[in-house]
């Protein structure tokens, strides 16, 4: 079978970025759905229990996803490599259902899953899985550089899951049961479809794979010597992500967990616009770290870093000011409690762009070891923070419920993403200081535009207009605003006049074609 080539950079990012677009509209209309559909307390359970089987099954990971990815990156013909991390996904998987098993023969799972009932327990750890099969097959195809089909498949998936949602909650058949298996057809359909994508790539002949003794026991060494170093760092952050979501669920109640689960969607829908670049960052970083090609990784981060966060820290400052219009829009009344945690955690998905090109940049370079005393620390300095601002009053917390949470989250990220953001600059040879001012002159850039435009629509276009068309008045307005005033200072999301010029000049020369 004859090989396809692999896409461009340029080209694999466009078509991540254009799914990510397509996905967030899809997202958008889902999440206005859903949370209405469930409720806050279904809705907190589901959020509840798919966060707790993606911290377990994140935890029996231990960072080997990574490892299979960046060494698929690097030696694309060694399909032995693929059948073996599909025997150890397998095992794993196992391994989950085992643990449910044994937690309900054993009465503990009472403790586990406070309030929940088994079979919802059952549909998580299945959910949990599939959406881990998926993000590993989708990675072989990042790996191979076939993403441009890979997204195609994804931009179908999505429209067909919206037309089901839909469907579902025209017909009034949407509730927790139907929500889990919605999730599961899309899941499997879009795994069948990377499946079919790898095979016809010919990168990988799936009908001639085969592995023999010695290469299990090599590549159990190269994946030990690898990951081994992480599994304190994912014993802690099972622990810690654990603990989270279960003292929120013991002191707060689904109720709490649905507000938070709100405000961590959204806050995930902001990422969209940058997630769609790091893992192919990674790929170029795991590449070039073989080559020895410092110069030139220190090239991208400079060139990529600082207009990845300024596009989401775009979004999460107008998230952050129009957080009751918001919530409004995505979940109702329902949900007006959940101003305070949807206004803090709009913030935590800048430093998770941060965190997650740290993180590509340590995985890429081997420094596994410096990547899991950051992240060990960090999440053990949250331990105690996340009780007291949980636990209530009589036992000496401030009873801040998903509020508190929120507001923790995005206090480690920053803490934890400039800590690894520190590392990676000495490593690249590059000025810490300029990264960590950038983040404030950001922030606060947008944050002032968001809140004139907001008050703008107010007083003088629509003061007493509709939610709806006021929002969509001040997104218009804001944009408007960051446009003219990134043109004006560039700097300030890590781009030049020059390149905004040659960005101009590209899109009016496709336009003419």
């Amino acid at each position: 079978m004859q090989r396809k080539t692999e896409d461009s950079l340029k080209k694999r990012y466009l078509y991540k970025l254009s799914t990510n677009i397509i996905s967030a509209g899809i997202y958008m209309i889902t999440q206005i759905v859903v949370p209405r559909a469930l409720g806050p307390r279904s809705y907190g359970d589901f959020n509840f229990l798919s966060n707790f089987f993606s911290q377990i099954i994140n935890f029996l990971d231990m960072g080997t996803s990574t490892c299979f990815y960046t060494k698929l990156s690097q030696r694309q013909k060694e399909s032995e490599l693929v059948l073996f991390y599909m025997f150890f996904v397998g095992v794993v998987s196992l391994a989950v259902f085992v643990f449910v098993v044994v937690s309900q023969l054993t009465g503990v799972y009472s403790r586990f899953w406070p309030a929940q009932h088994m079979l919802f327990v059952y549909y998580g750890a299945l959910f949990g899985i599939l959406m881990w099969v998926v993000q590993i097959l989708n990675r072989v195809t990042d790996a191979y550089g076939i993403t441009v089909s890979s997204e195609k498949a994804r931009i179908a998936q999505r429209l067909a899951g919206l037309i089901i949602i839909l469907t579902l909650f025209g017909m009034n058949r949407l509730n927790l049961n139907s929500f889990f298996f919605y999730n599961y057809f899309v899941l499997i359909a879009l795994g069948i479809a990377f499946v079919w994508i790898i095979h016809k790539s010919g990168f990988l002949d799936i009908n001639k794979l085969g592995i023999s003794m010695v290469a299990i026991k090599q590549y159990v060494g190269e994946f030990y010597h690898y990951s081994h170093p992480l599994f304190m760092y994912s014993l802690v952050a099972l622990l810690i992500g654990v603990f989270d979501r279960w003292l929120l669920q013991i002191y707060g109640g689904s109720v709490q967990q649905g507000y938070f689960g709100l405000s961590f969607q959204i806050g995930a829908f902001c990422f969209l616009f940058t997630s769609a670049m790091t893992p192919l960052l990674m790929r170029e970083f795991s590449i070039l770290s073989g080559e020895n090609n410092i110069e030139r990784m220190s090239m991208l981060f400079q060139r990529y870093v600082p207009l990845l966060c300024g596009i989401i820290t775009f979004f999460s400052c107008f998230v952050a000011i129009e957080a009751d219009k918001i919530i409004y829009v995505f979940g109702g009344d329902k949900y007006r409690d959940a101003f305070y945690a949807v206004a803090i955690m709009s913030f935590f998905p800048i430093h998770q762009t941060y965190e997650h090109i740290s993180s590509s940049m340590f995985y890429a370079t081997g420094q596994t070891v410096i990547y899991r005393n950051i992240g060990i620390v960090v999440m053990l300095i949250g331990l105690p923070v996340t009780y007291c601002f949980i636990a209530p009053k009589e036992r000496f917390g401030i009873n801040a419920g998903a509020t508190g949470l929120a507001l923790k989250m995005v206090l480690l990220q920053f803490i934890g993403a400039n800590i690894g953001l520190y590392f990676n600059t000495r490593f690249l040879r590059l000025r810490y200081g300029k990264y960590f001012l950038l983040q404030f002159a950001c922030i606060g850039y947008f944050l002032v535009l968001a809140f004139f435009a907001r008050e703008s629509v107010k007083h003088y276009l629509i003061p007493a207009g509709n939610i709806f068309v006021s929002f969509i008045a001040s997104g218009l307005l804001y944009t408007v605003l960051v446009i003219i005033f990134v043109w004006l200072t560039p700097f300030i999301v890590g781009l030049r006049r020059a390149d905004i010029s040659d960005m101009v000049k590209l899109a009016v020369k496709k336009n003419s074609n």
